[in-house]
């Protein structure tokens, strides 16, 4: 079992039910292109089976916690993040954060000083499969094994 998923949401906030809504206000998905990294358990496996139809997953490696923290991190004043900015944690550096949050070992909720979420651009050169299915009928939503080269032309 995983340690630990990013999660990015795809579609957009128009005729999103209400129950769908509140899952993702739940993920931090709140708008569209935002990315997080969520603790693997029984419980947020659930939360995503239940959005799969507007959210994307995937393992997470530490390589790619490292990028997203260091290029698409966010500390205080949204500023971006800096190792100052982890003083007082238990955490000395982006690098051990990036590992921490790739084995599951942390939350990014629980660090109070950083969002707990990434603002990710539209992908560069744009989709390469559809954004109205599910990862094995073609598309990109669900879980998606190819969410990390996705996410790196997103950042």
């Amino acid at each position: 079992m995983a340690g630990a998923y990013i999660v990015v949401r795809i579609k957009g906030q128009a005729d999103v039910p209400h129950w769908a809504e509140t899952t993702l206000k739940l993920l931090r998905l709140e708008k569209k292109h935002r990315a997080t990294i969520i603790q693997s358990k029984e419980n947020t496996r659930g939360m995503l089976d239940k959005v799969k139809h507007y959210v994307a997953w995937q393992e997470i490696d530490a390589g790619l916690a490292m990028e997203l923290l260091t290029k698409r991190g966010r500390g205080p004043g949204y500023k971006k993040l800096t190792e100052k900015d982890l003083e007082g944690t238990d955490y000395p550096g982006i690098k051990e954060l990036a590992d921490a949050l790739a084995t599951g070992k942390a939350s990014m909720s629980k660090i109070d000083r950083i969002k707990p979420w990434f603002a990710l651009a539209p992908p560069r050169h744009g989709f390469k499969r559809s954004t109205k299915k599910m990862y094995g009928q073609k598309g990109v939503l669900g879980a998606n094994r190819e969410l990390s080269e996705l996410v790196r032309s997103m950042i």
